[in-house]
């Protein structure tokens, strides 16, 4: 430990566990908090360590025991992973067993024909170099981040089996998988003798395509939905309804949040805010609120730039179900 690493010892708010849903995943034991921190932004190598490592204690005293990790994310590509691991160091080995901590391979991670896609050699590589980075025998979940067509499905999820019998991973999910993809992987799996916990998809009240054939399969086979982006990248806050700031740190730089992307869905974007001002509720809690209505959601993975936005977070999807007239106003506007 540098001298620059001095903080005060951590200890964990004794009531982090009060205010927060734990939702069961899928027919399984494992119970998830109903918001988890994504760490694809905000704790990579040219990000400020302190600030990450303070989210990161935040969100634990917040009820948040399921963090979010990817081999890739950063920048540079597995430096949010190594940043973890430090924070882990630091603040978290008493509490090793109340955190579910996840991490994913798939997309590209390093170059040549072994650093992407969905063979064996790859995904186990890969997270041997993850648990190496954070420091960890085991990882709760380890996901598949993205199909492989050049693979065959089999020699994936072998794979992803392969981790849990090791005791790598004691879980195992997909992500961005199509309907038919995940129903086939979650067949091979069960033949493998292993369930697939979970699928992780985009999924907000502008991206509602899992709603149209995956979340139908993934209650038929008993797994859980974890999505990702549920704020659709700020634009559910209302801030992007007069376009995309050149300061803003997406400028230019996500495929998912372009000017061409957000021009179908501003003018719905804009008619939801004036629903939540009428109601009384921030469009960011209407929003987290609405993702969390189908009981087959079992987390919402959120981003944050500060501790206090993730308290935001935490707190609006925490204000419980919306009314049923409001589903239905909110449903007319996004038809």
């Amino acid at each position: 430990m540098s001298m620059f690493d001095v903080k005060e010892v951590y200890r964990a708010d004794e009531r982090r566990y009060d205010g927060m849903e734990y939702r069961r995943c899928g027919r399984s034991g494992v119970l998830l908090s109903a918001v988890a921190l994504g760490l694809w932004h905000n704790f990579g190598g040219y990000d400020v360590y302190d600030n990450a490592r303070d989210i990161v204690r935040r969100a634990f005293d917040l009820g948040v025991t399921y963090l979010d990790l990817a081999n890739n994310y950063g920048p540079p590509f597995g430096s949010a992973e190594e940043t973890f691991g430090r924070i882990l160091r630091q603040d978290f080995l008493p509490y090793r067993d109340e955190l579910f901590i996840a991490t994913k391979a798939g997309y590209t991670m390093q170059p040549g024909p072994y650093g992407r896609g969905g063979s064996r050699k790859y995904l186990l590589a890969s997270l041997d170099a993850s648990l190496k980075r954070m420091g960890l025998d085991y990882v709760d979940l380890f996901y598949h981040h993205c199909m492989d067509p050049d693979t065959p499905l089999e020699e994936s999820m072998g794979a992803l089996a392969q981790a849990v019998h090791s005791g790598k991973a004691l879980y195992v999910g997909l992500s961005n998988y199509s309907p038919e993809q995940a129903e086939r992987a979650v067949q091979i799996l069960d033949s493998m003798g292993v369930h697939c916990l979970i699928e992780q998809s985009r999924y907000n009240m502008v991206a509602r395509e899992p709603e149209h054939g995956l979340l139908p399969v993934l209650r038929e086979n008993g797994v859980g939905f974890s999505a990702f982006s549920p704020l659709a990248q700020g634009i559910l806050t209302g801030k992007y309804n007069d376009g995309i700031p050149d300061e803003s740190r997406l400028h230019g730089k996500s495929i998912y949040l372009t000017a061409e992307k957000l021009a179908p869905v501003i003018e719905r974007t804009r008619r939801l805010g004036a629903l939540a001002a009428q109601s009384g509720i921030p469009l960011t809690e209407l929003a987290l609120r609405w993702a969390l209505r189908d009981p087959a959601v079992t987390t919402l993975i959120v981003g944050a730039r500060t501790p206090e936005q993730l308290e935001q977070n935490v707190r609006a999807a925490a204000a419980g179900p919306l009314d049923p007239a409001l589903l239905g106003q909110i449903d007319a506007i996004l038809a």
